[in-house]
């Protein structure tokens, strides 16, 4: 046993796992066998028990012994390091040829004596090479060929700037606020593209250059319902619900979509929609639904002058033609796809398990949710870095991007976080990880293609849970949290992938960096200029009214869509309810209301005298104070919550909880109307822009 279980141990590393980890209390926490046993199934290495291992490792040795050279290397600024050769022979000829992305040919033989000798990494390997790359790569994409003694091997070489695109460097500030939460007069029930136009003027003529929302991609919305917009049914795809019909070029054409949105059947049901104080989002997506039906239906039947630029899009847009048709025969069938037949759930889709109309619906309301994300983020961009978007860590487990490409999720496990302070079971989020040998062998193309998707279109770009760009906390099917292990990804090659991305958008990249972080994350973060969060709630302790100043590459905030708002924090509202889901003991309750009573206390007594102890003048005050703070402060970009600026006190989300709390669903107090027009809203944000001009160089 002791023996084996050092050889897992081996296995294990020679995989990327982690085999001990410091947790968030700074405890030592060593895997067990059955979590590396685990973690080393879900990236499908077969294995049933310890028996298996030394097979296993034997065949990890001889698979690396075999690889001629690395699958990615990375070139920061055009140059590539010396490429490390493996060609298991001293002597002979190396070609190799390096096709460039942009179209360009470089070739060459050299005799494999003249390489500089490297020492092998581990006793018992053979000597390697070192091959330099003699002039240096524009940035992009390039493809590297050897071959050697009769083998060849290829590689992706990553040309990339070492910075990400910062901009002009000038302080920035805006606004947040969930989409489906936004109303106005003429929502259909949650907020839709067009709303989000609105709300960017309004922010626009505040001064403000940034709106941000949560992720806008594609969801389950039919029963079962999956709002929760961390977990989507594609990365690569937006969701239809937030179309605007009254907006597409067809509503003037078809008279039967006309007709249907005049009718007092549908004028009826849109009020009650309106009326709801949440989303209904099965009951509002079939409303929509039936529009957008009825405008597909006008467009393919009668092509018209737009018939070109459709057929363009379906033909650039990387994978759409699979996305409708998987979501067609979803809408048919109405299971996830792990209940198909053996031949849908591995890929092969004809045109009878489907019906046409669905699949082409789903081809038009991607192109029509495009066309109005497009105009909108032109006029954002305009008057600012634009559109702020969020790119979710992962996907739902039965979502497209995992039919399409199972091999590259790890599906017999999920991502998650270890036990800390609060989430002390740890967390568990449901979706399957990335598999980072995988994205590897892949160039990172479905990588590329996610990110491109959101890009596009936003002037920022949040990356939810930065830490996935070194390591990810995976928990193997079948095991409770607490047996969950770290994966190591290859980090040099992520950003060399979102820095190259964002100079080609010319976008801001923001690393969601909150919670237990290693310090070599804060590190990589800052080398390649991708930006922070500095939040007010992770500062806020008994004492602190003096708080730290937010450092220049963050986007600071007074809260998170996963944390209690402002007023919610301060009032400790969100402790009972903590409190009934087991998250606290009945004294752990009792202990974070006295500290919140303690730094709500701290921050009153900061105020002038007058303004102290006059009820909701007071934390008004206080939530004033606080955003001057981080007005006047270095951080790169101020986000104000509009929610906090009314005082709201529910949250949008409690993480940690499913279907124990209507998470994602409620609709701000206030309509776009209303809080448009408010002092408490209007003025501090006016305050906000006077403070962060006067930052500006």
């Amino acid at each position: 046993m002791p023996n084996e279980f050092a050889e897992l141990l081996t296995l294990a590393r020679m995989y990327g796992i982690q085999t001990a980890y410091h947790d968030a209390l700074g405890r030592y926490v060593e895997a067990g066998p059955d979590s590396l046993l685990g973690a080393l199934r879900a990236l499908q290495i077969p294995l049933e028990g310890l028996a298996d291992v030394p097979d296993a490792l034997e065949e990890r040795r001889q698979e690396l012994a075999r690889r001629l050279l690395e699958p990615v290397i990375v070139a920061w600024e055009g140059h590539a390091p010396g490429i490390e050769l493996r060609p298991g022979t001293a002597g002979g000829s190396l070609a190799y040829h390096l096709d460039l992305e942009g179209g360009e040919r470089r070739a060459q033989m050299v005799d494999l004596a003249s390489l500089p000798e490297v020492r092998p990494a581990a006793d018992g390997d053979r000597p390697g090479r070192r091959l330099t790359l003699s002039e240096p790569l524009p940035p992009g994409y390039h493809h590297l060929t050897v071959e050697v003694a009769g083998h060849s091997a290829q590689s992706l070489i990553i040309s990339a700037p070492t910075r990400c695109f910062t901009g002009d460097g000038k302080p920035l500030w805006g606004v947040f606020l969930p989409l489906y939460s936004l109303r106005t007069s003429r929502s259909w029930g949650a907020g839709d593209f067009s709303d989000l136009e609105t709300l960017a003027e309004w922010t626009a003529g505040l001064g403000g250059g940034v709106v941000g929302t949560l992720p806008l991609l594609a969801a389950f919305l039919d029963e079962p319902c999956e709002p929760s917009p961390y977990a989507p049914a594609s990365r690569l795809f937006w969701n239809e619900l937030y179309l605007d019909p009254r907006r597409l070029p067809e509503m003037a054409d078809c008279l039967a979509a006309r007709r249907l949105v005049e009718s007092p059947e549908f004028r009826r049901e849109v009020e009650v929609l309106r009326a709801a104080p949440r989303v209904d989002y099965p009951r509002l997506m079939t409303l929509k639904r039936r529009v957008l039906e009825e405008l597909a239906h006008c467009f393919f039947s009668r092509p018209g002058t737009r018939e070109e630029d459709f057929a363009r899009f379906v033909v650039d847009k990387p994978n759409l033609d699979a996305y409708a048709a998987f979501r067609a025969v979803g809408d048919r069938r109405g299971e996830p796809w792990q209940s198909w037949p053996e031949r849908l759930r591995e890929g092969t889709l004809a045109p009878a398990d489907y019906d046409d109309d669905d699949r082409r619906y789903y081809l038009w309301t991607q192109w029509a949710a495009e066309q109005q994300m497009s105009a909108m983020a032109h006029e954002a961009r305009r008057r600012g870095p634009g559109l702020y978007l969020d790119l979710p860590l992962g996907v739902h487990g039965s979502a497209f991007d995992v039919w399409l490409e199972p091999d590259l999720f790890a599906q017999d496990a999920s991502a998650g976080a270890p036990p800390d302070s609060l989430f002390t079971k740890g967390q568990n989020w449901g979706f399957p990880p990335l598999q980072p040998e995988r994205l590897r062998e892949q160039g990172y193309s479905h990588l590329i293609d996610c990110l491109r998707h959101h890009l596009e279109h936003a002037g920022i770009l949040r990356i939810d849970h930065v830490m996935q760009l070194h390591r990810l906390f995976w928990i193997p099917r079948g095991l409770d949290t607490s047996a969950g292990v770290y994966v190591n990804y290859p980090a040099e090659e992520l950003y060399a992938v979102l820095s190259l991305e964002s100079h080609r958008h010319r976008a801001m990249i923001v690393g969601e960096n909150l919670g237990t972080v290693p310090p070599e994350v804060y590190d990589s973060m800052d080398r390649h200029d991708a930006y922070g969060m500095y939040v007010v709630q992770y500062e806020l302790n008994p004492g602190s009214q003096g708080l730290r100043e937010p450092p220049a590459k963050t986007v600071a905030s007074l809260n998170t869509h996963d944390m209690p708002t402002f007023q919610g924090f301060t009032q400790a509202k969100d402790v009972d309810e903590l409190q009934s889901l087991g998250f606290f003991s009945p004294e752990q309750a009792q202990a974070e209301r006295e500290r919140r009573a303690a730094i709500r206390g701290d921050m009153e007594e900061a105020l002038p005298p007058e303004l102290r102890g006059r009820g909701a003048a007071t934390q008004e005050a206080v939530l004033r104070q606080r955003l001057e703070h981080l007005a006047a402060s270095p951080a790169r970009m101020v986000m104000v919550n509009l929610e906090d600026l009314w005082l709201e006190a529910e949250p949008q989300n409690v993480p940690g909880t499913h279907t124990e709390r209507p998470n994602w669903q409620r609709k701000a107090r206030f309509s776009f109307e209303e809080f448009s027009t408010r002092a408490d809203v209007a003025e501090p944000l006016r305050r906000v822009d006077e403070l962060r001009r006067r930052g500006t160089p």
